[in-house]
C-alpha cells in the first residue's frame, strides 16, 4: 500500500485521540477501573510532563521539541521512502502518529491524558496512553530494522571479503603455475 507509513501515523493519532476523549467522558479524574484485576487498570490522570511524568510543566519546551521531531521524521521518511525498508518506515509512521497525538493535547491543554496502568508483581508501571504505545512500538520497529540491516550489511561485507579472498587465492594459484 502506497504511503502506508502515513496511514499508520493517522491510525495511531486517531485511535489515541478517540481513546483519550472516551477516557475524559467516561472515567473521572483519578478514578480507577480494574479491567484484569490489579494487572491492568484504567486510571484517568493528566500528565504535564513527558514519559513517566518527567519534566513537569515544560509545555513550551515539549511543543518546540515535538515540532522539531515531527519535521525530522517527515524529512527522513521523504528521504528513505523508496529504500524498501518497510520496518523502518512503519516505525517512523508510528512514532509520528504518537508524537502528533501527544503534541495536540500538549499544545491545546498543556497536558496529556494518560490512562493505561499495568502492575507486574509489586511494580506499578507508570501510567501511559496509546500515543506513548505507538511511539514505543515504532521505536522497537526502528531498532529491529537497524538490527536486520546491520546483519545484512555484515553478511554482504563478509560475502565480499570471502569472494575477494577467493579471487586473491585463485590469482596466487595461477601465478604459481607460471613461475
Amino acid at each position: 500500500m502506497k504511503y502506508y507509513y502515513y496511514w499508520l501515523a493517522v491510525f495511531v493519532f486517531v485511535v489515541d485521540y478517540l481513546s483519550k476523549k472516551w477516557i475524559e467522558h467516561s472515567v473521572t479524574l483519578g478514578e480507577q477501573k480494574h479491567v484484569i484485576g490489579d494487572f491492568f487498570v484504567i486510571t484517568s490522570v493528566r500528565n504535564k510532563g513527558a514519559a513517566f511524568s518527567i519534566l513537569q510543566n515544560q509545555r513550551l519546551f515539549f511543543v518546540a521539541i515535538t515540532i522539531v521531531v515531527v519535521v525530522g521524521i517527515i524529512w527522513y521518511i521523504l528521504k528513505i521512502r523508496n529504500s524498501g525498508r518497510a520496518l523502518l518506515l512503519a516505525g517512523l509512521g508510528m512514532v509520528l502518529g504518537g508524537a502528533l497525538g501527544n503534541f495536540l493535547e500538549r499544545a491545546l491543554y498543556g497536558q496529556v491524558v494518560d490512562f493505561l496502568q499495568f502492575t507486574f508483581g509489586s511494580y506499578v508501571f507508570p501510567i501511559f496512553n496509546l500515543a506513548d504505545s505507538g511511539i514505543f512500538v515504532g521505536v522497537v520497529l526502528i531498532l529491529l530494522d537497524a538490527f536486520i540491516t546491520s546483519k545484512k550489511e555484515n553478511g554482504d561485507s563478509n560475502d565480499r571479503k570471502e569472494r575477494d579472498g577467493q579471487d586473491e587465492l585463485n590469482g596466487q594459484q595461477g601465478t604459481q603455475f607460471i613461475q
